[in-house]
């Protein structure tokens, strides 16, 4: 449904040229969610933008529905962008205008008669909610309600493609849910491929199939959700999760860290166990069958979507054969095991 072939965009040239993307190939299947994930500057609102040609790549190819949109000028290529309804972190409503007269906006600059422009309005006023807000203007509603209007009149024009830009960062965490709720309905009622550009893990652990995580122009990991969620495998990608679990050691010992062990230390681990490791009591065996004692500093289980995944920060008391030994234990059942650090013995 969505293909990206070889892209790259470069702003300037010469020794300020900045290279936006960087030779990103992408594949979206018909019917899926599919995020893409970064940090701030990473090329997210720029790869999103390239899909419907807002921003025309330097080089590769984009295919939007069998049809290689990079090829694409003129009426052509506004007659394909019909096809691609998109939402916006700050809505971009016309404030003189009222709820309806927003959602009928890409009708009209169609061409489509009154007649169709109200069956076309109405249901899609109903579908997000918002039935008895059709004469109200957006300074009447709450960002919830104006990304609900936004929503509505992306679908106007009956597009197989849905693009969001950062479509909740906007709205706090209640609201946020009742979108991607209202996203989701849509993907599952109309067949509507959805591609979402983000920040926030909560987002792809919510509603996407697939996530792909870009840093300077570049994808650097493309995975299913669950796949990325028990086990990126960028550092990057480690990150991410590390922040979306908030689980990091207490300061107290963060400062006591010390990169390489010594004789009299011992070593903080990150454990993450998914599938049957997490209801596997594999820290009470460590502790019996390898003969050491087991600090549990934080711990915490998510479910992301079919999976179960446990986090545990946890010290491992003991000489360096035994730690050693329970660090290949516990990497020969299938737990991914980080060392953060060493510690010097208490006593």
């Amino acid at each position: 449904m969505i293909e990206l072939s070889n892209v790259s965009k470069t702003y300037g040239s010469g020794e300020s040229a900045v290279h936006a993307l960087k030779d990103v190939n992408l594949r979206v299947p018909k019917g899926t969610i599919h995020g893409v994930i970064g940090l701030s500057g990473a090329g997210k609102s720029t790869l999103i933008r390239c899909v419907n040609l807002l921003e025309r790549p330097t080089q590769g190819s984009v295919t939007v529905d069998g049809q290689e949109m990079t090829r694409l000028s003129g009426s052509a290529l506004n007659q394909a962008r019909h096809r691609i309804g998109m939402i916006f972190q700050h809505f971009n409503l016309l404030t003189t205008r009222n709820v309806y007269d927003n959602v009928a906006l890409p009708l009209e600059l169609m061409g489509e008669k009154r007649s169709v422009i109200k069956e076309r309005v109405l249901p899609l006023l109903e579908m997000v909610g918002l039935a008895d807000k059709a004469q109200q203007y957006p300074a009447q509603l709450s960002g919830g309600q104006k990304q609900r209007v936004a929503i509505a009149r992306a679908l106007a024009s009956k597009p197989n493609v849905l693009l969001c830009d950062e479509a909740t960062s906007a709205l706090d965490p209640q609201t946020t849910g009742s979108i991607l709720e209202l996203l989701r309905d849509i993907n599952q009622q109309l067949g509507i491929t959805i591609l979402l550009i983000t920040h926030e893990m909560e987002v792809v652990k919510s509603i996407c199939y697939r996530v792909s995580l870009i840093s300077n122009g570049a994808l650097v990991e493309d995975a299913e959700v669950g796949d990325f969620f028990t086990a990126p495998v960028t550092q990057l990608g480690r990150e991410f999760l590390n922040d979306f679990l908030q689980l990091t050691p207490p300061k107290e010992l963060l400062e006591r860290l010390e990169a390489a062990p010594g004789p009299a230390t011992h070593p903080v681990v990150r454990l993450t166990f998914s599938g049957d490791a997490v209801s596997t009591p594999l820290i009470s065996r460590l502790a019996r069958d390898c003969n050491v004692d087991v600090s549990i500093l934080q711990a915490k289980v998510e479910s992301i979507q079919d999976r179960t995944l446990g986090l545990m920060i946890a010290e491992l008391l003991g000489s360096e054969a035994q730690t050693r030994e329970a660090m290949d234990y516990l990497q020969s059942h299938q737990l991914q095991v980080e060392v953060l650090g060493h510690v010097q013995r208490t006593s």
